[in-house]
């Protein structure tokens, strides 16, 4: 997401009914606004499998799910918080009736999230709230470094039952590289993004884990034990996954740090005794 775009010379008037359209400035919103501020957000907030602040975010009005300009206009908003995925069309009719809208572009790493913190709480003139939600991400990851500082890298992946897997530059990397893990699809496969899993190559790739989704691990890799190229995966067919919260395999937010600390956790416990 954010910080795409240079900085204004001056702040801009703190905005009074801010609407989010996607769940990643949901959870920043979250995070930085009075709550008197937050008109409505996305239609996905409440939904815990896409939102680490999904119980929080049930405090407030969703969009409808169409996610069309009226159904934002409808909140009467002065700021709306949208994405460089979201529909052209609904922006620009956004912008013809006058609303300001600000697009968040980069969100892959833990750097653009502090410069959308910080573009937010521009907006939104809470600045000194930004810089202290950027200063405990900045104490727990040192933390975090500190524990895995002498640790070997577990190669693992994330799997998927739609044949594209995420390399570099995309949110698992940046959550292998936070979390003591090496990331094969990268490193190994040379995937930039989400790219198409190459699966004959993958059945040589050295897996240590899978990190999945999922309430078990029973669950969780019963999608890929029939589905190729992972049935024949020594790491899927002996049960060798690290389980995390769905939102977190996605999350572009401050709150992608409770996910390096749980990956850690799962892949080092021997750095958290």
């Amino acid at each position: 997401m954010a910080a795409g775009l240079a900085a204004p010379l001056e702040a801009a008037p703190a905005a009074a009914r801010v609407v989010s359209q996607t769940v990643g400035t949901d959870e920043l919103l979250l995070a930085l606004a009075a709550p008197g501020q937050i008109a409505a957000l996305s239609h996905l907030a409440r939904d815990p499998e896409f939102c680490a602040a999904a119980d929080e975010a049930r405090r407030y009005p969703s969009l409808a799910s169409n996610g069309d300009a009226e159904s934002v206009l409808k909140f009467n908003p002065t700021l709306v918080l949208c994405a460089d995925y979201s529909r052209a069309e609904m922006v620009a009719q956004l912008r013809r009736a006058g609303t300001r809208v600000v697009i968040f572009d980069r969100y892959f790493t833990l750097a653009d999230t502090y410069a959308n913190l910080r573009r937010l709480g521009r907006e939104l003139g809470c600045g000194d709230r930004a810089e202290r939600i950027i200063a405990d991400c900045e104490a727990r990851v040192a933390a975090l470094d500190g524990r895995l500082r002498n640790v070997r890298r577990v190669r693992v992946i994330a799997p998927s039952i739609f044949g594209m897997i995420p390399g570099d530059q995309s949110t698992f990397q940046d959550l292998c590289d936070h979390a003591g893990a090496e990331n094969l699809a990268s490193t190994r496969g040379h995937i930039t993004g989400h790219g198409p899993q190459p699966s004959e190559a993958m059945l040589a790739w050295p897996v240590d884990y899978v990190v999945v989704a999922g309430a078990d691990v029973g669950s969780a890799l019963a999608p890929f034990r029939g589905l190729p190229p992972y049935e024949f995966m020594s790491a899927i067919r002996s049960g060798r996954a690290v389980l995390i919260p769905a939102a977190q395999l996605s999350c572009i937010s401050q709150l992608r740090v409770d996910g390096y600390e749980i990956l850690a956790r799962a892949l080092h416990p021997e750095a958290f005794r």
